[in-house]
């Protein structure tokens, strides 16, 4: 197709229209995230791919995810803002509207008629709501029914199961440590590489010594 088609490469007027005002759009709302994130939330680039983005949600502090920490993916399609971005949690969660695949079921992340997606909605918007979704969860309107139907008649063990979740995978103490640990071995890894004879002579020394003392 000729100029204006939108098909082939370089695009045609329309396209590429299209394409820059999706660019000038998630440059702005990226720079608001960054500048004014809603409480709770931070949102960047994934490996300076604009369209590609990761966020995290602190769990809230009157809810079973108190002090965890979650990473979630964000894929922003061709044509944002006429369709929402796709969102999951990479980090699991126990939750009736969010299954093991990190999906979510919330009508803001779907088109009309099902969904309630508006081009004057943004991801700040999404990510926001989501931490709502996180503090209320609708069972009404489940993706995992057994997680559904306990929080509906056996809250109390919705609560011990999703606390229990959150501090297996979201605990922020445990990703601290893990990091402090990693970080412990690459130091040794390194002194080891670096002092291999030292340590071997070390021994020897200290063999030689031992056999003299029997002797």
């Amino acid at each position: 197709m000729g100029p204006g088609g939108g098909l082939g490469w370089p695009p045609g007027p329309v396209l590429w229209f299209g394409i820059m005002q999706r660019a000038s759009r998630l440059k702005r709302e990226l720079s608001l995230l960054t500048t004014e994130p809603p409480p709770g939330i931070t949102c960047w680039q994934s490996e300076n791919q604009l369209d590609e983005l990761r966020a995290q949600i602190l769990g809230g502090a009157d809810t079973p995810y108190d002090k965890g920490i979650f990473n979630l993916e964000i894929v922003v399609p061709e044509r944002y803002p006429f369709e929402p971005p796709k969102i999951r949690f990479l980090t699991p969660i126990y939750h009736p509207n969010i299954d093991s695949a990190g999906r979510i079921c919330l009508d803001v992340l779907k088109l009309p008629p099902k969904g309630a997606w508006r081009p004057s909605l943004n991801i700040s918007t999404l990510l926001t709501s989501i931490q709502l979704l996180m503090a209320e969860p609708n069972p009404d309107d489940p993706l995992m029914a057994d997680i559904s139907s306990e929080y509906k008649y056996n809250k109390q063990l919705f609560l011990t199961n999703a606390k229990e979740w959150t501090k297996k995978y979201a605990s922020q103490q445990k990703r601290a440590s893990k990091a402090l640990e990693e970080e412990i071995n690459q130091s040794e890894t390194s002194t080891k590489e670096s002092i291999p004879q030292k340590r071997k002579g070390s021994n020897i020394f200290k063999k030689e010594k031992k056999s003299r003392l029997d002797s």
